[in-house]
C-alpha cells in the first residue's frame, strides 16, 4: 500500500511543488489539505481544490478553522492588547500555530504516515509547523522538501512545467500574507533597513477623506457591536471593522523584532481591525479596571504574545494566562468611541456603567468628596516618610 502524506496546502509554488514531487517521484498517496484561518477566499479555496487535483493529490480538503482560531487566540490577545514590540498585532505567527494544529488533526484522523509542508529553513514557520506535529503527531514523518533540498524558485516552477502545470508564479516584488487579523508585507524596501514601504504596496488603498467616529461597544471584553450593529459572529465583527478602518488605511505600519532562530526580522503590515480594536479595547480598559489590574495583566499579556509568536503556544501556562486574561474582563463593558482620518485614528471617550471615572469620591482637579483636607496632608506626610528619613541621614546627597 501507498504511505498517506497531508500535506500543508495553500496553493503556492512551495506546496504546489510538494504536493506534485511526493505524488510522482516518491510514489506517496497525497492528500493536501488547506487550513483556513481567514485568509482564503471562496474563489481562492476553488482554485486551490482545482490545483491540488491537477498536481495529482488523492483528496483536497479545506479545513475551516477561522472561528477557533478567534476563540482560542484572539480573543486572547484583544483581552491582553497584544503588540509585539508595541508594534505588530502578531498576525503571521498566531495563523501558523492553528494551520499547523489542524493538519496534525487531520493527520492523526487519516492514519498518515508524514506530513508536508512548504517552510524554508530560514524563517519562523519552520518551527511552528514542526513543533506542533512532534506534540500532536509524535509518530508521523515530517518532509520539508523546499528546506531539506534547497529548491529555488526557479526549479520549482520548471518541474511543475515540465509535468504539465502551468500557473502563474512570477517572482514579484512584494509577498503577503492575508489573514483575519491582517496583512504582513515581505520583500522589496522592506530589504533595506533606510527604506519606508511606498503606497502602491499596500494591497488596500486609502479611499475616504475626511474623519468620521467608530463606536465599538464591548461585553466582557469581547465586541459585541459596531456603530450599534450587534455581532453574535465575532469574526464576522472584526471582517466590519477591518472594512471601515482598512478605506482609510488605518493599522499601516513597519515591525522590527527578533527571530526564534535568532536573526532580526523585518516585516511590513496592515491591520486596521486589530490597530483599531486593541486601541479602543484598550482605551475602555483605563475606564473600568483598577489601576494594578491592568498593571499585572500587561505582564502576562506580553508574555503571551511571545509565547505566541515563538511558538510555544502548547505551553501549559498559556492556559493559565488565558484564564487570568479571561477574568480580568468581567467589568470591561462599555463602547468606546474612536475618530478615523486618512492613515490614523484617535479616541474620542467611552460610554460604560463600570466607568471609574464616575465616581462620588470626587472629580479629578475639581474638588474631593470624599476626605478632607487634612486628609489629604496627613496622606501626603505619611507618604513621604521613606523620602524624609532617607535625606535626614544623607544630607551631603545632592539631588
Amino acid at each position: 500500500m501507498k504511505k498517506k502524506v497531508v500535506v500543508a496546502f495553500s496553493g503556492g509554488l512551495d506546496t504546489s511543488f510538494t504536493v506534485m514531487y511526493l505524488a510522482k517521484e516518491k510514489g506517496y498517496e497525497v492528500y493536501a489539505a488547506c487550513a483556513n484561518t481567514g485568509g482564503f477566499s471562496e474563489k481562492q479555496l476553488r482554485q486551490n481544490e482545482e490545483n491540488a487535483y491537477k498536481l495529482g493529490a488523492t483528496k483536497y480538503v479545506t479545513i475551516d478553522v477561522t472561528k477557533e482560531y478567534y476563540e482560542k487566540s484572539l480573543k486572547y490577545m484583544i483581552f491582553g492588547n497584544v503588540l509585539r514590540n508595541g508594534t505588530y498585532p502578531i498576525s503571521v505567527s498566531s495563523e501558523r500555530i492553528f494551520q499547523a494544529l489542524a493538519i496534525a488533526r487531520y493527520a492523526n484522523e487519516i492514519g498518515a504516515d508524514a506530513v508536508a509542508h512548504g517552510s524554508t529553513g530560514a524563517g519562523n514557520d519552520q518551527i511552528r509547523f514542526d513543533m506542533t506535529f512532534l506534540v500532536l503527531a509524535p509518530n508521523v514523518e515530517i518532509i520539508t522538501l523546499t528546506r531539506d533540498m534547497a529548491l529555488s524558485r526557479d526549479f520549482e516552477i520548471n518541474y511543475l512545467k515540465e509535468h504539465g502545470f502551468e500557473a502563474d508564479f512570477t517572482k514579484l516584488k512584494y509577498s503577503y500574507n492575508v489573514g483575519l487579523w491582517g496583512t504582513s508585507i515581505c520583500g522589496g524596501e522592506i530589504l533595506d533597513s533606510a527604506q519606508g514601504l511606498p503606497e502602491s504596496a499596500y494591497l488596500k488603498q486609502v479611499e475616504k477623506t475626511g474623519s468620521e467616529q467608530l463606536r465599538i461597544e464591548f461585553k466582557n471584553g469581547e465586541v459585541h457591536a459596531v456603530n450599534g450593529e450587534v455581532f453574535e459572529d465575532k469574526v464576522a465583527a472584526i471582517q466590519k471593522i477591518e472594512k471601515i478602518g482598512a478605506a482609510y488605511g488605518i493599522g499601516r505600519d513597519m515591525h522590527v523584532g527578533d527571530t526564534i532562530i535568532g536573526i532580526k526580522g523585518r516585516v511590513g503590515f496592515e491591520a486596521a481591525a486589530p490597530m483599531l480594536i486593541i486601541g479602543a479595547h484598550r482605551f475602555l480598559e483605563k475606564y473600568t479596571l483598577s489601576k494594578w489590574q491592568q498593571y499585572w495583566k500587561d505582564q502576562v499579556a506580553n508574555w503571551y504574545g511571545m509565547f505566541l509568536h515563538e511558538s510555544q503556544y502548547l505551553e501549559p501556562v498559556m492556559r493559565d494566562i488565558e484564564a487570568m486574561l479571561q477574568e480580568s474582563q468581567r467589568n470591561v463593558n462599555g463602547t468606546a468611541i474612536l475618530e478615523l482620518r486618512p492613515l490614523s485614528f484617535s479616541t474620542v471617550g467611552v460610554e460604560s456603567e463600570d466607568d471609574l471615572v464616575k465616581t462620588k469620591f470626587g472629580e479629578y482637579g475639581e474638588m474631593q468628596k470624599g476626605w478632607t483636607a487634612e486628609d489629604a496632608k496627613g496622606f501626603i506626610k505619611v507618604l513621604s516618610t521613606p523620602l524624609r528619613v532617607y535625606y535626614t541621614n544623607h544630607k551631603d546627597e545632592e539631588i
